[in-house]
């Protein structure tokens, strides 16, 4: 494959700010383009769909989680279990960047089961952290093929 290609989709995720991509099942396409972005200057965080609950939260926000009991009784008055509080993935690796790195890029692999209303944030937040930039993988296709997240929440 060409470098034109890396460079096109490079230059089409900081026009657009968010890409939706599909990719043949078999693998191995995401982990070059991931490199040549981190080659233009960008950190790459790999996200997983599955399990994030509220997104504006898990990514801009501090929010509680609690770990599973794995069978164990509190003694205590709360049934629920602990609390544990965790930074905001967005904010905390933003903070963290090196001053030479152009800006975050958040890889989110199996976008296909987020619904409209989430994919629509996932536009919508590079506008609200111009040095965010997001990657949805939306599912499988013959080949690698990319468009502006913008369109999946049209259709």
């Amino acid at each position: 494959m060409a470098l034109i290609a890396f460079n096109k989709f490079t230059r089409d995720l900081e026009k657009a700010g968010a890409l939706g991509v599909r990719m043949p099942l078999e693998g191995g396409h995401e982990g070059r383009y991931r490199r040549r972005v981190r080659a233009a200057g960008y950190e790459c965080t790999h996200l997983s769909a599955r399990g994030l609950g509220d997104l504006s939260a898990y990514l801009l926000d501090v929010h509680g989680v609690r770990p599973p009991h794995l069978g164990k009784k509190n003694l205590d008055a709360s049934a629920t279990g602990d609390r544990y509080f965790i930074p905001p993935v967005v904010s905390y690796r933003l903070e963290s960047l090196l001053p030479k790195s152009k800006g975050l890029l958040l890889w989110i692999i199996e976008g296909h089961i987020l619904s409209n209303q989430e994919v629509e944030f996932l536009t919508t937040l590079p506008t609200l952290e111009p040095r965010v930039k997001v990657v949805l993988e939306m599912g499988g296709d013959r080949a690698f093929t990319w468009f502006p997240l913008t369109e999946a929440v049209a259709a």
